[in-house]
């Protein structure tokens, strides 16, 4: 299958404002890129990218005073099927885990194992390691925390979300995470486009997503606290320890978005 995804953002700014764009697809989905996700400004400014610590493509620019409009198109391929959902996944020893993934397993701005800790052992510790123990995670947070736009709050932490049991779902991945870190197994937040494809659609304004990804069995493994079934169509942007990492932008001075448009749907037309 064939997906269009894209965004068209406008900001304004009351004076010349560094900013750091993060919307480009990753870089494991490079070779599925049928029409690539060039990111358009206008008025057009310089723009210079880098490979941030966690392999994400980033773009560097200085908005102008006044409106900047950033949009993108893509067209990319999907399998069509589902994530992959493995049972039989086992949990690694902390000692056995590869030392690129012990970061995943520290506290981090929006995941605070310290205060989490306790809570996540009682909760799960009599439940059995690995794939199952993940998914009781995901069962529990997605059962815990009442999903809703209107909660929306960039300052809003795992913490928070477990003692206000509501949000967005970043916050459903927050908390997700923190429970698998105090758990001893590593966890990375992932933002991306997941549209309403193999679902019946939803009646709500298209957004970026936010996931999760579980190290089991010696791999990167998906799950979505939020809507906790295997979803179709699933497409990556960025990762790291939390959405403070994988900001769609970063300004360095007042900025506000004045509106915001993102899409993703499957295409029924026979591209060659």
């Amino acid at each position: 299958m064939q997906i269009r995804v894209g965004y068209d953002l406008l900001y304004s700014c009351p004076a010349p404002t560094p900013m750091i764009v993060t919307l480009s697809i990753h870089y494991t989905r490079a070779s599925d890129i049928v029409q690539p996700d060039h990111l358009i400004l206008e008025p057009s400014i310089p723009i210079r990218g880098y490979r941030d610590g966690f392999g994400n493509w980033c773009s560097r620019i200085v908005a102008p005073a006044g409106q900047l409009r950033l949009r993108s198109s893509a067209l990319v391929r999907d399998s069509g099927l589902p994530d992959p959902v493995v049972p039989y996944a086992q949990q690694h020893a902390v000692q056995d885990l590869p030392q690129e993934t012990l970061v995943y397993l520290l506290g981090s701005r929006y995941c605070e194992t310290d205060q989490l800790s306790q809570i996540a052992w009682n909760l799960f510790g009599n439940t059995p390691e690995g794939w199952p123990r993940v998914q009781a995670i995901c069962d529990f947070v997605h059962n815990h925390i009442q999903f809703g736009y209107q909660y929306a709050n960039a300052m809003k932490t795992a913490w928070m979300a477990y003692q206000e049991r509501r949000g967005v779902c970043r916050d459903f991945a927050h908390l997700a995470i923190t429970l698998c870190r105090c758990m001893n197994i590593p966890a990375r937040y992932c933002t991306g486009y997941l549209g309403d494809i193999g679902i019946p659609p939803v009646d709500a304004p298209m957004d970026f997503s936010g996931w999760f990804e579980a190290y089991l069995n010696g791999q990167w493994y998906t799950f979505d606290a939020r809507h906790n079934v295997p979803r179709i169509g699933r497409i990556l942007i960025a990762r790291g320890r939390d959405a403070a990492d994988v900001a769609i932008t970063t300004s360095y001075g007042p900025s506000h978005l004045q509106a915001f448009q993102v899409w993703t749907d499957e295409v029924t037309e026979n591209f060659a």
